[in-house]
């Protein structure tokens, strides 16, 4: 490679970086300090901001690409292979890709600036069709072949298995000890469940756990409304639908004021920060979840039972507050789960996990591969929340496919 490429790299990767703990407001200035260069060498190789975001993730998406062609070419292959190795072995990928190009993965969490190109507005909204009908096809193989389920939509658990692996990505549990073994962690419990007898619809829909989540879900609707002004709501509002889609950092209140058809003084005199705005918004998001959960782990179930109703629960909390959740996973690259700011209920819920996971190994209820305490609740908690677009086809398929892969895992000899 030139002088002139080495440089390139290096100063991709230190952009990659720092976009992948700054955010898209990280400025030319920063990347620059960080490579050790003046603004003026850094626009030798870059024209622009736009121009390393755009080439980062033409770089995510061309390495995302070249896992689909691998796996699609592996299915050529006649060799006896099991077909739970092939699933692996693609999930796997996919999770060491997203990890690689973590920057890039997170600058299209977000729709992109008002100001962007249509380059980077199309590429940002490009959806990982390759690698979707790659884990597709590999999955129905595995389905002809008997190791899945008939029952099971192979479409919907491809969606959920490439999500799964990309989130890796967004979160932290790369960071963490054993990480390399979750991936082929959270395929086990969608392919095997974590019940050690598969529940029937109908107990689960009977149980208290399940009760006691509906009451909560219920009681939302009667909070509607509040005592807020009317004009605050409309600013909180807008303030939730920009903070989703444009992110935290490069949403100012300026464009909460413009969003709402409202001057910026006017916002100000309702907010003193922005700080404060997304606090109150978080707030009462948080308070809506953590009641759910306590209701849920506090009922008198069965772990089982009570994972289903977590899972019930949180398929609505997407359902009603996906603005919300948006902004709260979002927090994660940049604060680990261990804070209390942002992420502020999931310290809380993988407690609360832990808990339950505990709870059922001692009463013989779930069964799980040995790993860590820490890895287990992390890994079951992942899973527990459902992907939005699986979300919005309807909460109850969402829930039918919870259970039939978290529960009692979509592979065919899961069935005990």
């Amino acid at each position: 490679m030139s002088v002139d490429g080495t440089r390139r790299a290096e100063i991709l990767e230190t952009a990659a970086r720092l976009f992948a703990t700054g955010g898209v407001r990280t400025s030319l200035q920063e990347i620059a300090d960080a490579c050790g260069i003046l603004p003026g060498s850094l626009y030798h190789h870059f024209e622009s901001k736009e121009a390393i975001i755009i080439e980062l993730i033409e770089r995510y998406q061309a390495d995302l690409d070249h896992v689909a062609e691998t796996a699609l070419d592996d299915l050529k292959r006649t060799d006896a292979r099991a077909a739970q190795d092939r699933v692996l072995a693609l999930a796997t990928a996919v999770a060491a890709c997203a990890v690689r190009n973590r920057a890039a993965l997170l600058l299209t969490f977000y729709d992109p600036p008002t100001v962007a190109s249509d380059e980077l507005v199309h590429l940002a909204r490009r959806s990982p069709a390759a690698v979707e009908r790659a884990m597709l096809d590999t999955l129905r193989l595995a389905q002809s072949s008997g190791y899945l389920r008939s029952r099971i939509d192979a479409s919907l658990l491809a969606d959920r298995l490439v999500q799964a692996m990309l989130h890796i990505g967004i979160g932290v549990s790369h960071e963490t000890p054993g990480a390399e073994q979750v991936p082929a962690f959270r395929c086990s419990i969608l392919l095997n469940g974590v019940a050690g007898r598969p529940p029937a619809d109908s107990a689960l829909n009977r149980s208290e756990a399940l009760q006691a989540a509906d009451r909560v879900i219920r009681s939302w609707d009667e909070r509607d409304g509040g005592a807020e002004g009317e004009k605050a709501a409309l600013i909180r509002s807008v303030a939730r639908a920009e903070f989703a889609r444009r992110g935290y950092e490069a949403t100012t209140i300026r464009d909460v004021a413009a969003a709402a058809g409202l001057s910026t003084a006017a916002v100000y005199r309702l907010v003193r920060s922005k700080d404060e705005l997304l606090m109150s918004i978080m707030r009462s998001y948080s308070d809506s979840v953590t009641e759910g959960w306590d209701a849920v782990t506090t009922s008198k179930a069965t772990a089982v039972e009570k994972l289903d109703a977590l899972m019930w629960f949180n398929i609505n909390v997407l359902d009603r507050f996906s603005e919300e959740y948006k902004i709260q996973i979002a927090s994660l690259p940049r604060q680990p789960p261990t804070s209390t700011n942002l992420g502020m209920s999931f310290p809380a819920q993988l407690r609360k996990v832990r808990t339950v996971l505990n709870e059922g190994a001692r009463a013989g209820e779930l069964r799980m591969e040995k790993s860590s305490a820490d890895m287990r609740a992390r890994s079951v908690f992942a899973l527990l929340w459902m992907p939005e677009n699986i979300v919005r086809q309807g909460t109850r398929g969402a829930l039918a496919l919870a259970r039939d892969t978290v529960l009692r895992g979509a592979a065919e000899h899961a069935k005990r």
